[in-house]
């Protein structure tokens, strides 16, 4: 099962590499981000703006933590969308970063033996007999189509296109489905997790567009074709209206 626990994670190393990085060789700077981090705790350093683009940019940045700059890029693409939870935002960079270890995305966790290589596999045990293993299918069809819809679009909308795959729409309401049966589950609520639950079910369509601005600008900033452009324009216009 995936926690959102990229946060603990984070050593004092990562957040006095982040202090360095915000810092700039500016020794008063440094020491009053390094006040604030003893007064305010380590979020005081993550929350800052300047954070991600000076983890892009310095060559210090070399030397983070995958679980600092996953957990930074994410959050802060979370809030430029609206989404200022931090609950959220631990949740989403721990999926990040378990899906792209092995093939830990198609297992609904490390020991299972079944690959699924699609949300419709999913679905097909979505009532298994087994009460905590119908709960890891309903969690992973959430983590799952969040992952793919978030990070892996261009893909998505060239195979919709090309070759009348599903679309994002699909995806979003594969993952909200997968969200809200895990967050009514009674593992859910035996150890607390029915609130993340339900919150990444209500907000998945925010959480696919911050990840989309994650996979556009940092893994695949390259990419330049029609579908992109249409899913820019049509997020964009959903999120105006809204």
């Amino acid at each position: 099962m995936i926690l959102a626990d990229t946060r603990h994670q984070l050593t004092r190393d990562d957040a006095q590499l982040a202090a360095r990085l915000l810092a700039r060789d500016s020794g008063d700077e440094l020491a009053a981000l390094e006040s604030r981090l003893a007064d305010e705790g380590i979020d005081a350093i993550l929350d800052d703006p300047r954070l991600p683009g000076a983890l892009a940019r310095h060559p210090r940045a070399a030397h983070a933590s995958l679980a600092l700059f996953a957990y930074v890029v994410i959050r802060h693409a979370l809030v430029r969308a609206g989404e200022k939870d931090r609950g959220l935002a631990d949740y989403v960079s721990s999926i990040v970063l378990h899906f792209g270890v092995r093939d830990r995305a198609h297992r609904i966790a490390p020991g299972d033996d079944e690959i699924y290589q699609a949300l419709v596999d999913l679905c097909e045990d979505l009532e298994d007999p087994d009460a905590r293993r119908r709960f890891l299918v309903q969690t992973h069809l959430g983590n799952y189509a969040l992952w793919l819809s978030g990070l892996f679009p261009d893909y998505i909308e060239q195979r919709r296109w090309r070759r009348g795959g599903p679309d994002l729409e699909y995806y979003e309401e594969m993952g909200r489905r997968g969200f809200q049966l895990a967050a009514d589950h009674r593992i859910a609520e035996e150890h607390g997790l029915s609130t993340l639950y339900a919150s990444a079910a209500e907000r998945f369509g925010t959480l696919r567009v911050a990840l989309n601005n994650v996979s556009d600008t940092i893994f695949f900033p390259a990419v330049q074709t029609p579908e992109r452009l249409m899913r820019q324009v049509r997020d964009e216009a959903s999120w105006k209206i809204k």
